[in-house]
């Protein structure tokens, strides 16, 4: 009986301490101005406000209807859920790339595209993006980026 009571108690114990993570995960900007907060109510002051519509943002932290997010450049903060695509639709690129015409380094290239330059993805294939990116469009490796690609 012990035995039992003890095993529940280690379930329970492992529940609760797992509920009480908070999954990281990609979101990106809904808008072109999101306010990012010191705190998690629209009663706290504005930190920053971010001006770049799907950039993406890792979530590290959540309360009632915000989350803390954490950006590519390690900036932090509050943002109201009212902001954020629950599903990144975007990268940044850690490195210059080669954008091609298809999922292939053997296609035509198309542009070069700079680091830290924020892209859209339409799709992904195993290791290779359909991204677009300020006029352009076409296929990426992605690899040495910032976001999700799932």
């Amino acid at each position: 009986m012990i035995k039992k009571i003890i095993i529940l108690f280690l379930c329970f114990t492992a529940l609760s301490v797992q509920s009480l993570s908070v999954e990281e995960k990609f979101l990106s900007l809904k808008k072109n101005k999101v306010n990012v907060r010191y705190g998690p109510s629209l009663d706290a002051k504005i930190k920053y406000i971010y001006k770049k519509i799907n950039l993406p943002v890792k979530q590290i932290d959540k309360k009632e209807n915000f989350r803390r997010i954490i950006d590519l450049k390690n900036n932090s903060g509050w943002i109201h859920t009212s902001q954020l695509r629950e599903q990144s639709n975007s990268i940044i690129i850690l490195e210059s790339k080669i954008l091609f015409k298809k999922p292939s380094n053997l296609s035509r290239p198309i542009a070069r595209l700079e680091k830290e330059r924020l892209l859209v993805i339409k799709k992904c294939e195993k290791n290779w993006c359909h991204i677009t990116t300020d006029g352009y469009s076409g296929w990426i490796k992605a690899d040495n980026i910032w976001g999700s690609i799932k």
